[in-house]
């Protein structure tokens, strides 16, 4: 298992004196070896080792501890430039096997095996503690879900990846479980509130809190596709036409007989929805734990304030004073006006969590049909109303039929529509580009004295004459 595969002393860099300057010197290889950019997995030793001087150059090392498995030599003489820090550090990652040399012509090569690059990918992983994402873990295994069951014999391998991911998913949370447990103990056992503060902040929020757990009391909870998972996965148990295929799938990728392949696929599925079945009472727990830390914090933050430096001692002698005296000497207390042993906050009540709000029946409110038909007739009124050039320019000739022009006594009002035909008729240039086509088709010329028209309107006299565009046609021509 795994003493087969890692070497003997791959731990000793990591377990000494100086393992904060190895931890260092590992991060920082592992950015370069695991460079997205790096095509060749061989790295020329000089960059190696610039590598590690660079680590040391910013770590700042000024001590070195002698290591039990240094010669004589180099126990007696400890390094004093940041050239033999970085020839001890790199001469000791070859010997424990992190680091192996390969020699090509002229030049060496460094290199990491399989097993030491996936355990330094895994511990710098652990080194970061990066939040987790629910809503992407979930959209995931959905996506997934979708792929194999649309093309389940070109696609069916993603039926384990997302089996995969839920256990991931899983995981994470036990190990969120966990870390606020721990996270628990420590505060506990801490009496000083500003530690107490910054632990929460510094481990809790930054590190053991996902990115977007405020989404899971929210709407677009990332766990609405939760049901639909679930739904497509139990249909999936019971289409034998799909689950023939993608037994069939699986025997061809994992070269496994049909029995296996089916004992594959029974598996991934039944995960799967084990894991969103007791999604729910995971995060009561993880809830709870949360609850009973911010309970525990904000009563830290909130008597930070009222601590005096020195209180308790001068509470103790006060109480330790009174003791040797004689009752009769206290001054007994008549009012409360002006010393006050309990104020309104001594007696503060606890916080109450948060209970989720019922459920309630919806019903759709229905609106009076009067309401309905006044919003229509407005709705009518206003149409009515509205200012439409081709609405103005049938008004227009209407009054113009049988005849070349009409003067302002010639129209007729008998509608509001007429009335806002009327008022625009004689002011078409305010329409501006819509009626450009309208205004060139007739002449409109104002006289000075005013006329009524249809008892309605009193206005300056005009007449408006349709022009002769076959003149205009043959001063074209």
């Amino acid at each position: 298992m795994l003493f087969n595969k890692l070497p003997d002393n791959l731990f000793l860099p990591l377990s000494g004196q100086n393992r904060q300057v190895y931890q260092a010197v590992l991060i920082s290889l592992a950015d370069l070896f695991f460079d997205e950019d790096l095509v060749d997995p061989f790295v020329p030793k000089d960059l190696v080792r610039s590598t590690i001087e660079g680590a040391v150059i910013r770590l700042g090392v000024r001590r070195w501890e002698p290591e039990e498995d240094d010669s004589e030599e180099e126990q007696q003489e400890l390094p004093r430039s940041t050239a033999e820090y970085t020839s001890r550090i790199y001469r000791r990652l070859v010997a424990t096997g992190w680091l192996e040399e390969e020699q090509r012509i002229y030049r060496t090569y460094v290199l990491l095996s399989p097993a030491n690059s996936f355990l330094l990918r895994t511990l710098v992983s652990i080194a970061n503690l990066e939040k987790r994402s629910y809503g992407g873990a979930v959209l995931n295994v959905l996506s997934s879900l979708e792929a194999a069951i649309n093309d389940p014999q070109g696609r069916g391998i993603t039926l384990s990846e997302a089996a995969q991911t839920a256990a991931d998913f899983s995981a994470h949370l036990t190990d969120m479980m966990l870390g606020l447990r721990e996270l628990k103990i420590n505060l506990s056992q801490t009496n000083n509130p500003q530690e107490i503060v910054r632990n929460f902040f510094d481990r809790f929020v930054e590190h053991i809190l996902v990115s977007d757990y405020k989404t899971l009391k929210t709407k677009n909870n990332p766990f609405r596709f939760r049901q639909q998972i679930l739904s497509i996965l139990r249909e999936l148990q019971f289409d034998t036409v799909k689950l023939e295929q993608l037994i069939m799938h699986y025997q061809q990728q994992f070269e496994v007989d049909v029995h296996d392949a089916e004992a594959r696929v029974h598996q991934h599925i039944n995960r799967i929805i084990r894991i969103f079945e007791s999604v729910d009472q995971r995060l009561a727990i993880i809830d709870d734990f949360r609850y009973r830390l911010e309970k525990r914090v904000s009563d830290t933050v909130r008597y930070m304030d009222k601590t005096t430096p020195g209180m308790a001692s001068r509470l103790s002698r006060v109480i330790s004073e009174i003791s040797q005296k004689d009752g009769r000497e206290i001054p007994r207390i008549r009012t409360l006006e002006t010393v006050g042993f309990l104020a309104p906050g001594s007696v503060r009540a606890p916080v109450k969590r948060k209970t989720p709000a019922e459920p309630k029946v919806i019903t759709r409110q229905e609106i009076d049909p009067k309401v309905l038909q006044l919003r229509q007739l407005f709705k009518e009124y206003k149409e009515r109303r509205e200012v439409k050039v081709d609405r103005i320019e049938a008004y227009l000739e209407r009054h113009l039929i049988g005849r070349d022009q009409v003067d302002a006594a010639d129209f007729e009002i008998d509608c509001i529509e007429d009335y806002i035909c009327f008022s625009y008729v004689r002011h078409l240039q305010s329409l501006g580009k819509k009626a450009k086509k309208t205004i060139q088709k007739y002449d409109i010329r104002f006289e000075e004295n005013y006329v009524n028209v249809a008892d309605m309107v009193e206005c300056r006299n005009f007449s408006i004459t349709r022009k002769d565009h076959s003149k205009d046609v043959s001063n074209a021509r």
